[in-house]
């Protein structure tokens, strides 16, 4: 296999483009999430379209063991990786101390320490050989505190603040770090959080024109891109860093309100 690219969360959404964007350019791919059934079934699309080796790794990503087993299986493959695209995270909207205490446990080990892991567990081999590209999808909820997605927020808070330090710890090396923020995006990320009934989802953008975001800003090795926003999105974004504390968490809480 050569041009390799490893996207966690492949089987839908962000993950699912950005493998056919990756096929689109010849290369070849490690495709990792739970279901068995849509990975395969990717692979035979991408592999009879574009003349590329798919391989899979059905894993659940949430379990601790999983990111080592995932390392351990790529090696035995004797496959080297050479882009490494953390796409895999789940949310949940509702009140902190009422929401589902295994739900919140669940998303800080997929959201947090599964990518943190898989990340430690392949950059020695990017600096040993001095070259790789690291893709880690955050959000634009990166960049505030998330009154009802509280710990959904928080984690991908960790993923940007995580992301843009390896970015400048790398900055000597040929290897580059780019944190992906999306905005509200037409994926199944929606409905299994609830997002889909907030007004932050009211005009979702495309998967493909996130995923396109995020894999050219990786090619080039920017430190952060933001897509998907709306106009009004965009100019909120502009004015958080000005915005009182208070205000700027009630206007969260508002805009993720489902009744």
């Amino acid at each position: 296999m050569k041009n390799v690219a490893l996207i966690t969360g492949a089987s839908t959404g962000i993950g699912r483009e950005l493998a056919h964007i990756h096929a689109e350019k010849s290369g070849d791919l490690v495709i990792v999430a739970r279901s068995k059934d849509k990975l395969v079934a990717l692979k035979s699309e991408l592999e009879k379209k574009h003349d590329i080796e798919v391989f899979v790794i059905a894993k659940d990503l949430g379990k601790p063991e999983a990111p080592k087993e995932i390392y351990d299986e790529i090696k035995k493959a004797g496959i080297e990786i050479e882009f490494l695209i953390n796409n895999a995270g789940f949310g949940g909207v509702g009140v902190f101390h009422e929401l589902d205490y295994e739900q919140h446990m669940d998303m800080i080990n997929l959201n947090i320490k599964t990518l943190t892991a898989i990340t430690r567990l392949f950059l020695p081999d990017f600096v040993e050989r001095n070259s790789g590209k690291i893709l880690n999808n955050s959000s634009t909820a990166s960049l505030m505190p998330g009154p009802l997605q509280a710990v959904y927020f928080a984690s991908k808070a960790y993923v940007r603040s995580l992301s843009n330090a390896l970015s400048e710890e790398l900055a000597h090396t040929n290897i580059t770090v780019t944190n992906l923020m999306p905005g509200a995006t037409e994926t199944e990320f929606g409905a299994s959080s609830g997002m889909d009934k907030t007004a932050m989802f009211k005009k979702p953008a495309s998967a493909r024109k996130v995923a396109e975001a995020g894999y050219n800003a990786m090619i080039k090795g920017k430190i952060d891109v933001i897509s998907g926003l709306t106009s009004a999105q965009k100019f909120m974004m502009a004015f958080i860093p000005f915005m009182p504390k208070k205000l700027l968490l009630k206007t969260v809480k508002n805009m993720q309100q489902t009744d």
